[in-house]
């Protein structure tokens, strides 16, 4: 396996950044994970977009797009697979012991794994951890992932894959690496950004493609919506068929399926939808 590290290809076993490296300590760092489909990064250009904004909201240098492109073409050129999963990190660099960064360059790394198709459905279970919809890091992707990965282990013991988080004001927010639409009333509905979500590349798209609105809603919405799914980068569209102990259902309802397709269709006629 060969990783771009820092402007050029290397081998796996001889990419290292340093132990002193603000990402590692202090988790000061944002990233991407992008979908890679024979050898194309879906979606690239958004992603690319956040990945700035996210690196000027945690106050980091403006990152070189343009290196960012390539080392995503190298390392997928370097590795042909079917399925993969791109993931793109940009550190505060190599910085003092503590929150003060220090003058070293930003890190960047780009690395390529295989990726296996979602199933088209899934469980979820609510966590009792709130969203902070007034923090520093809202709306921001970073590498300060410390919550979800504590949600997303409640979720496992509960035979689930997702997490889904109210906010401070008990509104519905997002997933631990999702985010999450319902069906009312026939109509399909997803939080807004002022919620504390992410704005998620599949939810963009997922919006337009689909014609979701975008609205405030309460948590114990999910006990009495119709239908439920998910959007992220490896899922698209993936129904949720549990969420905590209510049973929806064992395959994706109407909404949910003509999601399914729209993204799919929106997808394949554009891979780099701007």
């Amino acid at each position: 396996m060969r990783i771009w590290l820092n402007g050029e290809l290397r081998e796996a076993g001889s990419a290292r950044v340093s132990v002193f490296d603000h990402g590692l300590t202090v988790g000061d760092g944002v990233f991407e994970t992008v979908k890679a489909e024979g050898g194309r990064a879906f979606a690239l250009t958004r992603h690319l977009e956040r990945l700035a904004h996210s690196a000027r909201g945690l106050g980091l240098p403006e990152p070189d797009l343009d290196e960012v492109r390539r080392g995503c073409t190298a390392v997928l050129d370097a590795h042909p697979m079917p399925l993969g999963r791109l993931r793109i990190t940009y550190t505060g660099g190599e910085s003092p012991l503590g929150s003060d960064r220090g003058d070293a360059p930003a890190t960047l790394v780009i690395a390529l794994g295989e990726a296996t198709r979602r199933p088209d459905t899934t469980a979820a279970v609510t966590v009792p951890w709130a969203r902070n919809e007034r923090g520093a890091l809202t709306g921001l992707k970073t590498t300060s992932y410390g919550e979800n990965v504590v949600a997303l282990a409640r979720a496992r013991e509960r035979g689930a894959s997702e997490a889904l988080f109210g906010n401070t004001v008990g509104a519905l927010c997002e997933g631990t690496g999702s985010n999450v639409f319902v069906v009312l009333d026939g109509e399909l509905h997803t939080p807004p950004s002022a919620s504390g979500c992410l704005a998620g590349i599949t939810r963009a798209l997922t919006v337009a493609w689909a014609g979701a609105k975008e609205t405030d809603l309460p948590l114990d919405v999910l006990e009495s919506a119709e239908e439920i799914f998910l959007t992220s980068t490896l899922r698209d569209v993936q129904a949720v068929t549990r969420i905590d102990d209510r049973e929806l259902g064992d395959v994706p309802g109407p909404v949910t399926r003509a999601a399914m397709c729209a993204f799919d269709a929106g997808a394949a006629a554009d891979f780099d939808p701007r």
